[in-house]
């Protein structure tokens, strides 16, 4: 890490640029577990293990330190405070969760796609890992690892014991029996058992189809509890309930059937009364004592049903689903919670959007929906119903899509644009412009218009500067017709009815391009509209043509104008690979690169442009200002898919950043979705903030212990000094102390047995009590006196003023001894004074 001068000559270590996952990962991407008395539930979210209470459905603590995703997540049967968790960076986690505590890692060198525990089994769990360690081959082996007990915070596991050889990646399709007698696992048409005691394995084959059409392919499977009962899931929605399999040719099984298409999940009761089953339907039924007499049904849960949990003491369940959410439900199928994440669609149309009014991250959710999404919480705020129709599930059927959406500068209006294709020559669109009602506080449909272009709208954008200037609002669209629109609100009140309605004002075409990209300037004077090759440029006043840019040749994909500084330059991307700058005061090109330029997004406070590249492998970020053609930030391989969209968000305060070459992270933050929807953002905390999160320090500041460890480090004791600094109007060496540093707040809040070990903790430590040497200015510097009677008795000075508390201010005390100058034999008198014991005071 380089170091570099601020302003005032002091050296700075210029942190590195990292990209981090912000939130928005799948929580459905495991099934969730209880904590054993229920009130929390911990769930995989991507490199993380979310723990959220089942009380308030907030999220307590983000246990961090996988790098890759999180495929499985177990209560360490020895201690139900502690949690295993497996990942495909090929470790085992153990967690002390309700303190956000990394206990111990075990380094296994696999990949791990699913993690089991059972309470016989002290020191082994079981995983699944591929073939030779090659998922290409698409065959997996469960097999036992031992984990070794020792006192190192890292340790290698590998001594691994083969259990079933050829089975399923999916964790859902291998299943432990009664109290660890047996394991099941289905992949296929087949159902594999093997006894540990008798170390033999059964197959149970089945035929691919029935007389009646049946499709017998298994998806999941569950066993019973108590009894040695194996429940298994199949495509054609049946459920088969296999007893007696510890002999071959003697099984018997029954068949549950209720859902239509495939079972996507299967869980026993803990005592194993009900058995619960989940699918595409977005129903969770419960069949209870294995009879399909006695089943009971929580319908409209929302989107297929992916996992199903119970927890420990019997009284909730937990769904999660495809939408990724989390549904809490009382063991008695009433609703108690919903958990909602980034909702995970098929493809974001609408791009990334900003709401102004709450900063929430605005894009295609459900089917029909807009999703306003928090970024600092990782939960959705709500959704808003666009189409206003109910989505049919069913494949293959053309549905109305929500492809467009722009907020107005202050958020007071939004327009939509939604569209059905039956065929190429069938085309439905809707254009509606929403208003936002202050006591309502929601959005409300203001007009509706439909086909406002004869082919699909590629574009569309708000004029920001009217409603700062309580003009008229105005909104532009473009489309593939050849067409741009504006659309201008009026006042269509009569004698009887008030009302505002949007009309268009102006219809605006080039030589019938197909229009495919509009932009206005920051002021809001000019509109820039790309057809095809060619840029235009148009006074947004009367609407004229001032000038042309189509240099190089290529079709134009991404169109911004400059902002502050920069505002007379125009900046586009083409689809041969070249950035453009254009000089709108000279009407010519200032310079030209070659970038394959994926996404181009101004910050809107100030000059910075973000662009990112996709070359053969990975993407590139690139930061720059138009009127320097060099950029002042390059991050190579930011991720390695295709990043599809990307956003400045504003902060609400300006952010300190060490580095002058992270200066543009200071008042906005970049967000950017891959393909996968993956949500990543770029930070620059080290190790020592990122150690306590911002939300636990504000606790450990309330509830730290009054222990001696505590005088001495404390808040109360950094209290004193800085009040006695100031009096005195001195800055002594230990008032570097008074901003107490994460390290020192997490090693006095964190219980002993859950602490990381010493080597990890030393380094951040000592570098927090590290005084730097700019406080030593000449005029500010004390003498302090070293002698060895002082060192000897400065713990004890500490506890006797502490004790005195209670009967007098010792900083009342000070001011009056320190408005004159003492002597050195002075000094020492009193501080004798100090360490007498006046505890006999107490008696009187």
């Amino acid at each position: 890490v380089r170091g570099g001068r601020s302003r005032s000559g002091k050296m700075v270590a210029q942190r590195p640029l990292r990209v981090v996952r912000c939130g928005g990962s799948q929580l459905s991407g495991a099934r969730a577990v209880f904590s054993a008395d229920a009130k929390y539930l911990l769930c995989a979210s991507g490199d993380y293990v979310k723990v959220y209470s089942t009380a308030t459905e907030e999220c307590v603590h983000i246990l961090q330190g996988h790098t890759n995703l999180v495929t499985g997540i177990q209560l360490n049967p020895q201690n139900h405070m502690q949690l295993y968790s497996c990942s495909l960076d090929g470790t085992v986690k153990l967690w002390d969760f309700t303190d956000g505590i990394l206990i111990k890692t075990f380094v296994v060198g696999y990949k791990l796609f699913a993690f089991y525990t059972l309470a016989g089994s002290e020191d082994s769990v079981f995983i699944i890992i591929p073939k030779k360690n090659e998922e290409s081959l698409d065959s997996f082996q469960l097999v036992s690892v031992k984990l070794p007990k020792t006192p190192d915070q890292a340790v290698e596991a590998k001594e691994l014991s083969l259990i079933l050889d050829d089975i399923g990646q999916s964790p859902k399709c291998t299943a432990f029996g009664r109290e660890g007698e047996y394991v099941a696992s289905v992949r296929g048409l087949h159902l594999l058992v093997y006894f540990f005691k008798k170390k033999k394995v059964n197959r149970f084959p089945l035929s691919a189809t029935s007389r009646k059409g049946a499709n017998n392919y298994f998806t999941c499977v569950a066993c019973h509890p108590k009894e040695d009962c194996i429940a298994s899931g199949h495509k054609d929605g049946k459920i088969r309930l296999w007893r007696n399999f510890n002999h071959k040719r003697e099984y018997t099984f029954s068949t549950l059937h209720w859902h239509h298409d495939v079972v996507m999940d299967l869980a026993f009761s803990v005592e194993g009364t009900s058995l619960l089953s989940g699918g595409v339907e977005s129903v969770l039924v419960q069949w209870r004592d294995g009879s399909d007499c006695k089943k009971e049904f929580l319908p409209r849960l929302g989107s297929a049903i992916e996992h199903i949990s119970a927890s420990p003491d019997g009284t909730l369940y937990c769904t999660s689903h495809t939408e990724n959410k989390i549904t809490l439900i009382h063991s008695n199928l009433r609703v108690s919670a919903v958990i909602q994440g980034l909702v995970k669609g098929s493809d974001i149309k609408t791009g990334l959007v900003i709401d102004p009014r709450t900063k929430a991250l605005v894009l295609n959710g459900k089917p029909g929906h807009l999703q306003f999404y928090c970024l600092q919480t990782d939960r959705q705020l709500y959704n808003l119903d666009i189409v206003q129709q109910e989505y049919i599930h069913q494949i293959g059927l053309n549905q109305v899509d929500l492809v467009k959406a722009a907020f107005s500068a202050r958020g007071s209006w939004l327009a939509t644009v939604e569209q059905r294709e039956e065929k190429e020559t069938e085309l439905e669109l809707q254009m509606k412009l929403w208003n936002y009602d202050e006591q309502t506080q929601s959005f409300t449909l203001n007009t509706r218009i439909n086909m406002p272009h004869e082919d699909h709208v590629t574009a569309l954008c708000f004029r920001d500067t009217d409603e700062l200037e309580d003009g008229t609002p105005t909104l532009v669209t473009a489309g593939k017709d050849g067409q741009f629109k504006v659309w201008v609100l009026v006042d269509d009140s009569d004698s009887e009815k008030q009302s505002m309605g949007w009309n268009c004002d102006f219809v605006g075409s080039y030589h019938n391009y197909p229009a495919t990209n509009c932009c206005f300037s920051e002021d809001g004077s000019l509109l820039a509209v790309s057809f095809e090759e060619t840029v235009t440029v148009w006074n947004s006043d009367t609407w004229d043509l001032i000038c042309t840019f189509c240099h190089p040749p290529g079709k134009i994909q991404n169109l911004c104008f400059g902002r502050l500084s920069c505002s007379k330059y125009l900046l586009g991307t083409t689809d041969n690979g070249f950035l453009c700058c254009w000089n709108l005061l000279s009407c010519a090109l200032e310079w030209s690169a070659q970038l394959n330029v994926m996404v181009l997004q101004p910050d809107p406070l100030s000059e910075n442009i973000a662009a990112v590249s996709q070359l053969l492998e990975g993407s590139d970020l690139f930061v720059f200002k138009p009127n320097e053609p060099r950029p002042f930030c390059i991050q190579r391989n930011v991720c390695r898919e295709r990043v599809q969209w990307a956003v400045f968000i504003p902060r609400d305060v300006p952010e300190s950043v060490g580095s002058e070459k992270h200066q543009w992270l200071s008042r906005s933050q970049l967000y950017f979705l891959t393909e996968t929807q993956d949500l990543l953002t770029f930070s620059t905390k080290s190790t020592e903030e990122r150690l306590t999160p911002s939300s636990k320090q504000l606790a450990v500041e309330e509830s730290l212990p009054m222990t001696p460890f505590y005088l001495l480090l404390g808040k109360h004791r950094h209290q004193q000094q800085s009040k006695e600094n100031a009096d005195l109007g001195t800055a002594v060496v230990q008032s570097h102390l008074a901003q107490v540093s994460p390290a020192i707040k997490e090693l006095l809040h964190t219980p002993a047995h859950v602490l990381p070990s010493a080597s990890f903790l030393c380094s951040i430590f000592i570098n927090s009590m590290l005084i730097s040497k700019e406080n030593k200015s000449a005029g500010e510097v004390v003498e302090v006196e070293m002698d060895s009677e002082k060192a000897e008795d400065e713990s004890d000075e500490d506890l006797d003023l502490t004790e005195m508390e209670q009967d007098m201010n010792p900083t009342e005390f000070l001011d009056e001894i320190t408005q004159t100058k003492l002597s050195k034999s002075q000094e020492k008198q009193l501080r004798k004074i100090r360490r007498m014991d006046y505890s006999w005071v107490a008696v009187l």
